[in-house]
């Protein structure tokens, strides 16, 4: 795999921090949460994400649904870090796109 099939990747809970991760499979799974995720609040809860995205990522990539858990909280992390997603400050959590953030 060389740098191409890599991209760079921020942490809102970790300022300054940068991962190089599978291009592909982050490209799929932001696409996915765009597709599934609200324009505003109220947001889906960590639970009704998972659930959502089992239909909206291609097989190839992520077969029955395999390692969805740790991708979207990756790219969760990453579009927070970018302002293109927000955070409700409510029990559980809720995440909705964020159209004017970025």
């Amino acid at each position: 795999m060389n740098m191409n099939d890599k991209i760079s990747i921020e942490n809102v809970n970790v300022p300054g921090l940068v991962t190089n991760v599978d291009r592909s499979k982050y490209e799929a799974m932001r696409e996915a949460m765009f597709r599934i995720l609200p324009d505003s609040s109220p947001g889906l809860t960590h639970n009704e994400i998972m659930q959502a995205l089992l239909d909206e990522l291609p097989a190839e990539l992520f077969p029955g649904g395999a390692k969805r858990g740790w991708w979207s909280k990756t790219v969760q992390l990453d579009l927070e870090a970018k302002g293109e997603l927000a955070r409700e400050n409510t029990k559980p959590l809720r995440w909705y796109l964020n159209r004017d953030g970025g």
